[in-house]
Protein backbone atom coordinates (compact mmCIF):
# COMPACT_ATOMS: atom_id res chain seq x y z
CA UNK A 1 0.00 0.00 0.00
CA UNK A 2 1.46 3.29 -0.81
CA UNK A 3 1.83 5.90 1.96
CA UNK A 4 1.88 9.20 -0.74
CA UNK A 5 0.02 11.62 0.98
CA UNK A 6 -0.43 14.52 -1.83
CA UNK A 7 -3.47 14.95 -3.47
CA UNK A 8 -3.96 14.62 -6.81
CA UNK A 9 -4.59 18.62 -7.04
CA UNK A 10 -0.60 18.82 -6.35
CA UNK A 11 0.13 16.63 -9.86
CA UNK A 12 -1.20 17.07 -13.17
CA UNK A 13 -3.04 13.96 -14.93
CA UNK A 14 -0.28 12.62 -16.65
CA UNK A 15 1.97 12.36 -13.46
CA UNK A 16 -1.40 10.59 -11.65
CA UNK A 17 -1.13 8.50 -14.43
CA UNK A 18 2.43 7.52 -14.40
CA UNK A 19 2.32 6.21 -10.96
CA UNK A 20 -1.08 4.48 -12.01
CA UNK A 21 -0.02 2.54 -14.73
CA UNK A 22 3.22 0.85 -13.20
CA UNK A 23 1.08 -0.34 -10.83
CA UNK A 24 -1.59 -2.12 -12.88
CA UNK A 25 0.87 -4.93 -14.12
CA UNK A 26 0.56 -6.68 -17.78
CA UNK A 27 -2.43 -6.04 -19.78
CA UNK A 28 -2.14 -8.23 -22.53
CA UNK A 29 -3.81 -5.94 -24.75
CA UNK A 30 -2.62 -4.99 -28.61
CA UNK A 31 -2.54 -1.63 -27.59
CA UNK A 32 -2.87 -0.65 -24.06
CA UNK A 33 -2.71 2.30 -21.90
CA UNK A 34 -1.59 5.44 -23.14
CA UNK A 35 -3.01 5.92 -26.60
CA UNK A 36 -6.31 7.56 -27.33
CA UNK A 37 -7.67 3.99 -27.38
CA UNK A 38 -6.81 -0.06 -26.59
CA UNK A 39 -6.95 -2.36 -29.16
CA UNK A 40 -7.56 -6.23 -27.45
CA UNK A 41 -7.46 -8.93 -29.90
CA UNK A 42 -11.06 -10.95 -30.28
CA UNK A 43 -9.99 -14.66 -31.03
CA UNK A 44 -13.88 -16.08 -30.55
CA UNK A 45 -15.05 -13.02 -33.21
CA UNK A 46 -17.12 -12.12 -30.36
CA UNK A 47 -16.77 -9.67 -27.94
CA UNK A 48 -18.94 -9.98 -24.10
CA UNK A 49 -19.32 -6.62 -23.16
CA UNK A 50 -20.26 -5.30 -19.90
CA UNK A 51 -20.35 -1.90 -17.76
CA UNK A 52 -20.35 -1.33 -13.91
CA UNK A 53 -20.51 2.21 -12.03
CA UNK A 54 -19.42 2.69 -8.12
CA UNK A 55 -20.63 6.10 -6.81
CA UNK A 56 -18.86 7.65 -3.31
CA UNK A 57 -22.16 7.35 -0.90
CA UNK A 58 -24.11 5.23 -2.58
CA UNK A 59 -22.34 2.21 -3.82
CA UNK A 60 -18.89 2.65 -1.11
CA UNK A 61 -18.41 4.80 1.71
CA UNK A 62 -14.76 5.93 2.66
CA UNK A 63 -16.01 5.97 6.40
CA UNK A 64 -18.46 3.67 8.27
CA UNK A 65 -20.29 4.15 11.58
CA UNK A 66 -17.69 1.62 13.64
CA UNK A 67 -14.85 3.17 12.56
CA UNK A 68 -13.79 0.90 9.51
CA UNK A 69 -12.41 3.14 6.24
CA UNK A 70 -12.76 2.17 3.45
CA UNK A 71 -9.45 2.00 1.42
CA UNK A 72 -8.78 2.85 -2.60
CA UNK A 73 -7.48 -0.99 -2.70
CA UNK A 74 -11.60 -2.16 -1.75
CA UNK A 75 -13.09 -0.21 -3.95
CA UNK A 76 -10.45 -1.16 -6.65
CA UNK A 77 -11.01 -4.97 -5.61
CA UNK A 78 -14.74 -4.41 -5.90
CA UNK A 79 -14.88 -2.75 -9.00
CA UNK A 80 -13.09 -5.65 -10.43
CA UNK A 81 -15.07 -7.88 -8.73
CA UNK A 82 -18.32 -6.92 -10.03
CA UNK A 83 -17.60 -6.60 -13.69
CA UNK A 84 -15.70 -9.96 -14.02
CA UNK A 85 -18.84 -11.29 -12.88
CA UNK A 86 -21.14 -10.10 -15.48
CA UNK A 87 -18.55 -11.64 -17.97
CA UNK A 88 -18.84 -15.31 -15.34
CA UNK A 89 -22.58 -15.14 -15.84
CA UNK A 90 -22.47 -15.42 -19.69
CA UNK A 91 -20.44 -18.24 -19.25
CA UNK A 92 -17.27 -16.25 -20.25
CA UNK A 93 -13.78 -16.06 -19.67
CA UNK A 94 -12.98 -11.71 -18.82
CA UNK A 95 -10.05 -10.38 -20.73
CA UNK A 96 -10.10 -6.77 -20.71
CA UNK A 97 -10.60 -3.71 -18.37
CA UNK A 98 -11.14 -0.29 -19.13
CA UNK A 99 -11.57 2.15 -16.04
CA UNK A 100 -12.73 5.63 -15.92
CA UNK A 101 -12.05 7.44 -12.66
CA UNK A 102 -13.18 10.74 -11.27
CA UNK A 103 -11.94 12.17 -8.57
CA UNK A 104 -12.18 15.57 -6.09
CA UNK A 105 -8.69 17.69 -5.97
CA UNK A 106 -8.32 16.60 -2.17
CA UNK A 107 -7.91 13.06 -2.97
CA UNK A 108 -4.99 11.76 -1.64
CA UNK A 109 -2.69 10.23 -4.09
CA UNK A 110 -1.99 7.46 -2.23
CA UNK A 111 -5.40 6.09 -2.04
CA UNK A 112 -5.75 6.47 -5.97
CA UNK A 113 -2.85 3.99 -6.17
CA UNK A 114 -4.36 1.83 -3.42
CA UNK A 115 -6.97 1.67 -5.93
CA UNK A 116 -4.96 0.83 -8.87
CA UNK A 117 -3.08 -2.03 -7.00
CA UNK A 118 -6.32 -3.40 -5.65
CA UNK A 119 -7.92 -3.94 -9.49
CA UNK A 120 -4.42 -5.66 -10.23
CA UNK A 121 -4.86 -8.05 -7.11
CA UNK A 122 -8.24 -8.81 -8.07
CA UNK A 123 -7.72 -9.87 -11.03
CA UNK A 124 -5.01 -12.34 -10.43
CA UNK A 125 -6.35 -13.39 -6.90
CA UNK A 126 -9.78 -14.12 -8.39
CA UNK A 127 -8.44 -16.06 -11.28
CA UNK A 128 -9.36 -13.41 -13.92
CA UNK A 129 -5.41 -14.99 -15.47
CA UNK A 130 -6.29 -13.34 -19.41
CA UNK A 131 -7.75 -10.04 -17.99
CA UNK A 132 -5.75 -6.64 -17.08
CA UNK A 133 -6.67 -2.97 -16.97
CA UNK A 134 -6.14 -1.32 -20.97
CA UNK A 135 -6.96 2.20 -20.71
CA UNK A 136 -9.37 4.27 -19.23
CA UNK A 137 -10.03 7.93 -18.84
CA UNK A 138 -9.54 10.50 -15.51
CA UNK A 139 -11.92 13.56 -14.47
CA UNK A 140 -12.53 15.82 -11.77
CA UNK A 141 -15.98 15.65 -9.83
CA UNK A 142 -17.55 16.34 -6.26
CA UNK A 143 -17.23 12.82 -5.38
CA UNK A 144 -15.31 9.51 -6.02
CA UNK A 145 -16.72 7.79 -8.85
CA UNK A 146 -15.14 4.64 -10.55
CA UNK A 147 -16.75 3.25 -13.99
CA UNK A 148 -14.98 0.11 -15.71
CA UNK A 149 -16.21 -1.65 -18.84
CA UNK A 150 -15.00 -5.32 -19.21
CA UNK A 151 -15.24 -7.64 -22.26
CA UNK A 152 -14.98 -11.27 -22.28
CA UNK A 153 -14.21 -13.71 -24.50
CA UNK A 154 -16.64 -16.75 -25.24
CA UNK A 155 -14.20 -19.15 -26.09
CA UNK A 156 -16.50 -21.29 -29.03
CA UNK A 157 -19.52 -21.71 -26.60
CA UNK A 158 -22.70 -19.72 -27.17
CA UNK A 159 -23.97 -17.39 -24.74
CA UNK A 160 -25.86 -18.39 -21.88
CA UNK A 161 -28.51 -15.98 -21.64
CA UNK A 162 -31.13 -15.26 -18.35
CA UNK A 163 -33.85 -16.46 -20.91
CA UNK A 164 -33.59 -20.20 -20.80
CA UNK A 165 -35.00 -21.57 -17.59
CA UNK A 166 -37.89 -24.49 -18.36
CA UNK A 167 -40.35 -25.46 -16.13
CA UNK A 168 -38.79 -28.61 -13.98
CA UNK A 169 -35.41 -27.16 -14.18
CA UNK A 170 -33.43 -27.52 -10.98
CA UNK A 171 -32.49 -23.60 -9.25
CA UNK A 172 -28.98 -23.80 -8.04
CA UNK A 173 -26.41 -21.32 -6.80
CA UNK A 174 -22.80 -20.66 -7.18
CA UNK A 175 -21.34 -18.93 -4.43
CA UNK A 176 -22.82 -17.92 -0.85
CA UNK A 177 -25.33 -15.28 -0.57
CA UNK A 178 -25.86 -13.17 2.39
CA UNK A 179 -22.28 -13.23 3.20
CA UNK A 180 -21.93 -9.49 1.41
CA UNK A 181 -25.25 -8.38 3.02
CA UNK A 182 -24.29 -8.95 6.95
CA UNK A 183 -21.18 -7.78 5.83
CA UNK A 184 -22.83 -4.55 5.24
CA UNK A 185 -25.27 -4.25 8.28
CA UNK A 186 -21.85 -5.11 10.33
CA UNK A 187 -20.23 -1.91 8.84
CA UNK A 188 -23.26 0.15 9.31
CA UNK A 189 -24.47 -0.90 12.58
CA UNK A 190 -21.45 -2.39 14.86
CA UNK A 191 -20.09 -0.19 17.13
CA UNK A 192 -16.76 -1.02 17.12
CA UNK A 193 -15.06 -2.66 13.85
CA UNK A 194 -12.27 -3.21 15.78
CA UNK A 195 -13.57 -5.43 18.70
CA UNK A 196 -15.47 -7.50 16.38
CA UNK A 197 -14.56 -10.96 16.33
CA UNK A 198 -12.44 -12.57 13.11
CA UNK A 199 -15.09 -14.99 11.69
CA UNK A 200 -17.70 -11.34 11.84
CA UNK A 201 -14.48 -8.93 10.13
CA UNK A 202 -14.56 -11.63 7.62
CA UNK A 203 -17.83 -11.37 6.19
CA UNK A 204 -17.45 -7.19 6.53
CA UNK A 205 -14.33 -8.17 4.19
CA UNK A 206 -16.29 -9.62 1.71
CA UNK A 207 -18.42 -6.83 1.66
CA UNK A 208 -15.51 -4.48 1.01
CA UNK A 209 -13.89 -7.37 -1.32
CA UNK A 210 -16.38 -9.85 -3.00
CA UNK A 211 -14.94 -13.43 -4.55
CA UNK A 212 -17.12 -13.98 -7.51
CA UNK A 213 -16.43 -17.86 -8.33
CA UNK A 214 -15.35 -17.28 -11.62
CA UNK A 215 -14.82 -20.77 -12.61
CA UNK A 216 -18.39 -21.73 -12.36
CA UNK A 217 -19.53 -19.78 -15.36
CA UNK A 218 -17.35 -21.32 -17.96
CA UNK A 219 -18.18 -24.96 -16.12
CA UNK A 220 -21.95 -24.04 -15.90
CA UNK A 221 -21.89 -23.10 -19.59
CA UNK A 222 -19.87 -26.65 -20.56
CA UNK A 223 -22.33 -28.06 -18.44
CA UNK A 224 -25.47 -27.04 -20.41
CA UNK A 225 -26.90 -24.64 -18.59
CA UNK A 226 -30.20 -23.20 -19.19
CA UNK A 227 -30.07 -19.96 -18.08
CA UNK A 228 -27.61 -18.25 -15.58
CA UNK A 229 -27.31 -14.22 -14.14
CA UNK A 230 -25.34 -12.78 -11.86
CA UNK A 231 -26.66 -12.28 -8.19
CA UNK A 232 -25.69 -8.48 -7.36
CA UNK A 233 -29.38 -7.45 -6.10
CA UNK A 234 -30.45 -10.53 -4.09
CA UNK A 235 -31.42 -13.66 -4.31
CA UNK A 236 -35.25 -13.09 -4.67
CA UNK A 237 -35.34 -9.65 -7.12
CA UNK A 238 -32.96 -11.12 -9.50
CA UNK A 239 -34.39 -14.58 -9.25
CA UNK A 240 -37.04 -12.52 -10.39
CA UNK A 241 -35.28 -11.13 -13.32
CA UNK A 242 -34.22 -14.56 -14.27
CA UNK A 243 -38.19 -15.58 -14.18
CA UNK A 244 -39.42 -13.07 -16.38
CA UNK A 245 -36.45 -12.89 -18.91
CA UNK A 246 -38.13 -17.06 -19.06
CA UNK A 247 -42.01 -16.62 -18.66
CA UNK A 248 -41.78 -18.96 -15.58
CA UNK A 249 -42.18 -19.34 -12.05
CA UNK A 250 -39.49 -19.91 -9.34
CA UNK A 251 -39.55 -21.41 -6.23
CA UNK A 252 -36.96 -21.60 -3.76
CA UNK A 253 -36.58 -24.04 -1.14
CA UNK A 254 -36.11 -22.82 2.81
CA UNK A 255 -34.74 -26.01 3.86
CA UNK A 256 -31.98 -25.71 1.07
CA UNK A 257 -31.59 -21.71 1.74
CA UNK A 258 -30.70 -22.59 5.68
CA UNK A 259 -27.60 -24.00 4.28
CA UNK A 260 -26.39 -20.84 3.94
CA UNK A 261 -27.04 -18.96 7.75
CA UNK A 262 -25.08 -20.87 9.31
CA UNK A 263 -22.45 -18.53 8.97
CA UNK A 264 -24.11 -15.61 9.24
CA UNK A 265 -26.07 -16.17 12.63
CA UNK A 266 -23.53 -15.04 15.12
CA UNK A 267 -23.93 -11.75 12.66
CA UNK A 268 -27.28 -11.73 13.09
CA UNK A 269 -27.05 -12.21 16.72
CA UNK A 270 -24.97 -9.30 17.71
CA UNK A 271 -27.39 -6.83 15.01
CA UNK A 272 -30.88 -8.65 16.39
CA UNK A 273 -31.51 -9.44 12.53
CA UNK A 274 -33.15 -12.59 10.91
CA UNK A 275 -30.18 -14.42 8.70
CA UNK A 276 -32.26 -15.27 6.50
CA UNK A 277 -33.78 -11.64 5.10
CA UNK A 278 -29.70 -11.13 4.07
CA UNK A 279 -29.82 -14.50 2.44
CA UNK A 280 -33.39 -13.81 -0.01
CA UNK A 281 -32.31 -10.07 -0.21
CA UNK A 282 -28.83 -9.57 0.03
CA UNK A 283 -26.92 -8.55 -2.83
CA UNK A 284 -23.29 -8.18 -3.86
CA UNK A 285 -21.77 -11.67 -2.94
CA UNK A 286 -21.77 -11.33 -6.89
CA UNK A 287 -22.28 -15.12 -6.81
CA UNK A 288 -24.47 -17.31 -10.08
CA UNK A 289 -27.88 -17.92 -10.27
CA UNK A 290 -28.87 -20.51 -12.90
CA UNK A 291 -31.00 -23.02 -13.86
CA UNK A 292 -30.00 -26.53 -15.21
CA UNK A 293 -32.06 -29.62 -16.57
CA UNK A 294 -33.42 -31.77 -14.55
CA UNK A 295 -31.42 -34.70 -15.30
CA UNK A 296 -28.28 -32.90 -15.13
CA UNK A 297 -25.36 -33.29 -12.49
CA UNK A 298 -24.72 -29.58 -11.19
CA UNK A 299 -21.22 -28.27 -12.14
CA UNK A 300 -18.29 -28.70 -8.90
CA UNK A 301 -19.43 -25.29 -7.01
CA UNK A 302 -23.64 -25.01 -7.62
CA UNK A 303 -26.00 -26.10 -4.78
CA UNK A 304 -29.61 -26.73 -6.02
CA UNK A 305 -31.55 -23.97 -3.96
CA UNK A 306 -35.07 -24.73 -6.03
CA UNK A 307 -37.23 -25.65 -9.15
CA UNK A 308 -38.74 -23.76 -12.25
CA UNK A 309 -42.28 -24.08 -12.85
CA UNK A 310 -44.99 -23.07 -15.48
CA UNK A 311 -47.13 -20.57 -14.66
CA UNK A 312 -46.93 -16.30 -14.78
CA UNK A 313 -43.38 -14.99 -13.98
CA UNK A 314 -42.65 -14.96 -9.96
CA UNK A 315 -40.95 -16.51 -6.82
CA UNK A 316 -41.75 -17.52 -4.28
CA UNK A 317 -40.23 -19.27 -1.22
CA UNK A 318 -41.59 -22.64 -0.47
CA UNK A 319 -44.56 -21.68 -2.37
CA UNK A 320 -45.37 -18.45 -0.70
CA UNK A 321 -44.43 -14.88 -1.67
CA UNK A 322 -41.26 -13.43 0.57
CA UNK A 323 -41.80 -10.70 2.12
CA UNK A 324 -37.71 -9.57 1.47
CA UNK A 325 -37.18 -8.30 -2.14
CA UNK A 326 -33.55 -7.12 -2.54
CA UNK A 327 -31.54 -4.03 -3.89
CA UNK A 328 -33.50 -1.39 -6.54
CA UNK A 329 -30.78 1.39 -6.91
CA UNK A 330 -33.59 3.65 -7.29
CA UNK A 331 -35.75 2.39 -4.21
CA UNK A 332 -33.37 0.94 -1.95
Amino acid sequence: MSDDRRTVAELDERGLLELIFPRLGPDGALVGPGDDAAVVAAPDGRTVLSIDTLVQDQDFRLDWAGGYRSSGFDVGWKCAAQNVSDINAMGAVPTSLVVSLTLPGTTPVGWVEELADGLRAALQELGADRCGVVGGDLGKGPVIVVTAAVTGDLEGRAPVLRSGARPGDIVAVAGTPGRAAAGLALLEKAPDYAALPPALRRLTGLQSRPVPPLAAGPLAARAGVHAMMDISDGLVRDAGRLARAGGVALDLDGALLRDFEAELRPAAELLCADPRNWVLGGGEDHGLLAAFGPESELPEGFHAVGSVQAGAPAVTVDGAVPEVLGWDHFRG
